[in-house]
This record gives C-alpha cells, structure tokens and sequence, in this order.
C-alpha cells in the first residue's frame, strides 16, 4: 500500500476480528507503586532463547502513560470464567487493580486467581506500531497453572468483538 491508499477501518476491524485470540490482562505498578492493569488480546512468544514476548498497547489508552515508563510488568493467561475480569480492565477508568481481586507476585505487579499462565518480564524494549506502541519482555518468571488448567473452562478467547470459549477444551 502507498501513503495515499484510503482504509476503512472499521472493514479492517472487522477483518482482523476474524482472528481469534486468547486474552490476558496485562499489569504493572505506577510511579507511587498502585497496581494498574489492562486487557490485552495482543500478545505472542517471540523467543525461548532469551524467552521473549510481546503485546501490544494504544497510545490512547488510559494507562499508556504508566507502560510507556514501567520497568516490569506481569501478563495473565485469562480462563473462560474470567470474563468479568477481561471486561473490567477492557472499560475505559476500570484500570486500578483492587487487593481483594487479585494475587501477588514476587516481582510486584499482581496477577488474578484461575490464571491458565502468569509471565513475570522486565521491560526489554518498545517499539513503534503506529497507533500502538509494541512492549517486548523478557521473562523471569513464569508459572503454568496446572490445578486452574484442569478445572478450567479452555482459555478465553475474542473472535469478532466478543469473548467466546472453546466448544469443548482438550485437556
């Protein structure tokens, strides 16, 4: 495409949503040390070796001024019965995370009960994605649940601007 090719964005949404992805929440601590956190369906590997990932953050959000400086952050794998949780950190100013809903980690930003996988990663770069800035991390830790994966639902996912469930989870 050239610069002057016109896209209708809302045909692109559309297309893009024909791509179904898990979703995770995405927390970090702001400068005074508040968790905040937000739903992500952004998110991939990228490596083992280093073990790297990635997910993606609008610059409009909300919460871009706290990633956009963070040195940490934790990714939460979301199950299928976690969609209450998905929707309040999806909403524009549901972005501080409460004690009561969430669990500690050693590396500080929380993550959330039922977690299918929890990644704790140190900030190893940003990059620009246009109206997106792309958040690469490094994992220190990280922790596959397998008590939640066996009473799970399958995963969370988001196909065509809703979140939906596998039909039937392998285990």
């Amino acid at each position: 495409m050239d610069a002057e090719t016109i896209v209708d964005t809302r045909a692109l949404r559309d297309a893009f949503g024909c791509f179904a992805t898990g979703i995770t929440v995405v927390t970090t601590l702001s400068e005074n040390g508040t968790p905040v956190g937000i739903t992500a369906n952004s998110f991939t590997s990228v490596s083992l070796d280093p073990p790297l990932l990635l997910w993606c953050l609008d610059r409009r959000s909300t919460t871009y001024g706290v990633f956009s400086s963070c040195k940490i952050f934790v990714i939460t794998v979301l199950d299928a019965g976690a969609t209450a949780v998905a929707s309040r950190f999806a909403m524009k100013d549901g972005h501080t995370v409460g004690d009561q809903e969430s669990v500690p980690t050693e590396m500080g930003p929380p993550t959330f009960p039922g977690a299918l996988a929890v990644f704790e990663c140190d900030m190893q770069a940003r990059y620009d994605g246009g109206d997106h800035v792309v958040m690469l991390g490094l994992v220190r830790r990280f922790k596959s649940c397998a008590e939640a994966q066996r009473n799970a639902h399958g995963p969370l996912l988001y196909y065509r601007g809703r979140y939906r469930a596998l039909a039937s989870p392998t285990g």
